[in-house]
Parts: structure tokens; C-alpha cells; sequence
């Protein structure tokens, strides 16, 4: 079994386990007044310690654990535990766990994103993934485009969306998840949805999802139409992405973007 698949068969196997526990979750807060629970510690945990074991030299990166980072290392690796906790503890289904893949020159080259209670089976879930100079997956079986649409009619967006964008503007459906990471594969995934928005969040909440819509061409820019990349004060320092992000089929995106501006 080489590496990828080992660290594959692990974010399934983390999922299954937060799907488990999800019934009896106890949360707490962090120093900033978001949520944390066991579950989140537990599997960032035994996340990063596999990847540092299969890959030595990889910067690893975490919600939950700080490392130093080494601005030399072949790979790095984004994990976020869980994307979406808030709704993951009081039982909704839209979250998941994402691992993002960087190159040295912080480019996007692969990601696993594992939402064991979401997707058009209920009872499989939904597991992307993409190794490095691979294709993608869809629950093992090579991905299909599921895009019906290119008219802007569905978009999804943080819920916090208000605070920075004129909402009045935009006439069709918007979905809110509570997860970023759902949110911006979306446009990837669901055939009638076409951008999705994100609003300031951390380099975990966004970094895998970003490597599959980069991965298949779509479209991941700021306001100004600048692509989203990873600079020191994502990676290093940990802060907030600033401004808005739209994310999808390349016509909906600058659309939408041009409707927000």
C-alpha cells in the first residue's frame, strides 16, 4: 500500500469515527469563541502524526496543532478535522473532514475530502480524492462532470455572507451549509449549483476544496478577479484570507463576483 492510500484509508476511517460519535458530542470553546470538541483534537492528531510518519520531510498544517513550518519541504498539508463543527455538534450532516496537498511552490496538487453524511447516497457518503498527478475520485470510481447548468440560479455561501456582501442583488436560491469546504466544491459536485462564495476564513477551511476545483479548471479568484494563492500570512502566520472569495465554473463566477462588486 503506498503512502496516499494509507493516509486515504485513514480520513475514511476518521470519518466513520466522527460519524460515530457525532450522537454524543460534548463541545467547548477556544480562546476565540469557537467550537472545539474531542473529536476534532482526536482526529487532527492522528492525522498529522500519519502524515509526518509517511511523509518526513512534509509540512504539515492544522486547525488544532501548531508546527513549525519549513518553507524547504517538498509538500505541505492542510488538514482541517472537521469543517463545519458547529453543525457537526448539534447533529446536522453537513460536515467533513479535508486534507489539502501544496507543493513547494505552494501550488495545489491533491486533496481528500471525506463528508461521510453527505452526497446523492446517504449511506456511502462522499469521498474525494486526488493524489498527486492523478485523476479524481468520486467514492473510489473515476469522477464525472455533474455540471447541468452554467446559469447562475443556485450559488451557496457562509453564513455570514451578509456582513460583507449586498444579498438583495442576487435573485435566485442560496444554500448555506456551515461548512466552506462543502460550500466551495458544490459548484463541482451538485449539477445545479454553480459558484459558491466564501467569506474570511483560515487556510484549513478552504485549502482542499481549492486543490480539486483548481485540479478540474475551475475558477477560484478574489473580488478583483486576482486568483486566490497561498501567501505567509495563510500558511505561517495563520490568519484570515481578507475580502471574498467566488469559486466555480469560470462565466458563473465572474457573474457573481461582478454583481457583488
Amino acid at each position: 500500500m503506498d503512502s496516499f492510500e494509507t493516509l486515504a484509508q485513514a480520513v475514511l476511517k476518521m470519518g466513520n469515527l466522527a460519524n460515530a460519535r457525532q450522537k454524543d458530542i460534548v463541545i467547548d470553546y477556544k480562546e476565540d469563541g469557537s467550537l472545539v470538541t474531542s473529536i476534532d483534537r482526536e482526529i487532527s492528531f492522528h492525522l498529522s502524526s500519519l502524515i509526518k510518519e509517511l511523509f518526513a520531510e512534509a509540512n504539515v498544517i492544522s486547525e488544532e496543532e501548531l508546527f513549525t513550518f519549513d518553507n524547504e519541504a517538498p509538500l505541505t498539508f492542510v488538514i482541517d478535522p472537521i469543517d463545519g463543527t458547529d453543525v457537526y455538534s448539534q447533529g446536522l450532516p453537513s460536515w467533513c473532514i479535508s486534507v489539502g496537498i501544496l507543493n513547494q511552490k505552494r501550488e495545489p496538487i491533491g486533496a481528500m475530502i471525506n463528508a461521510p453524511r453527505w452526497g446523492l447516497n446517504w449511506h456511502e457518503g462522499l469521498f474525494l480524492r486526488q493524489d498527486p498527478s492523478k485523476n479524481l475520485l468520486l467514492n473510489g470510481e473515476p469522477f464525472k462532470t455533474r455540471n447541468w447548468s452554467i446559469a447562475s440560479r443556485q450559488i451557496t455561501m457562509s453564513s455570514y455572507a451578509s456582513r460583507y456582501l449586498p444579498l438583495e442583488r442576487y435573485h435566485g436560491k442560496i444554500r448555506c451549509y456551515g461548512s466552506n469546504i462543502l460550500h466551495m466544491i458544490s459548484p463541482l459536485i451538485h449539477p445545479l449549483i454553480q459558484c459558491a462564495v466564501s467569506t474570511p476564513c483560515y487556510v484549513w477551511d478552504l485549502c482542499g476544496a481549492h486543490a480539486l476545483l483548481a485540479l478540474q479548471g475551475l475558477k477560484v479568484v478574489y473580488g478583483d478577479a486576482k486568483p486566490f494563492t497561498y501567501d505567509d500570512e495563510l500558511l505561517i502566520r495563520r490568519k484570515r484570507f481578507k475580502g471574498v472569495i467566488y469559486s466555480g465554473e469560470a462565466s458563473a463566477v465572474d457573474e457573481i463576483r461582478t454583481l457583488f462588486a
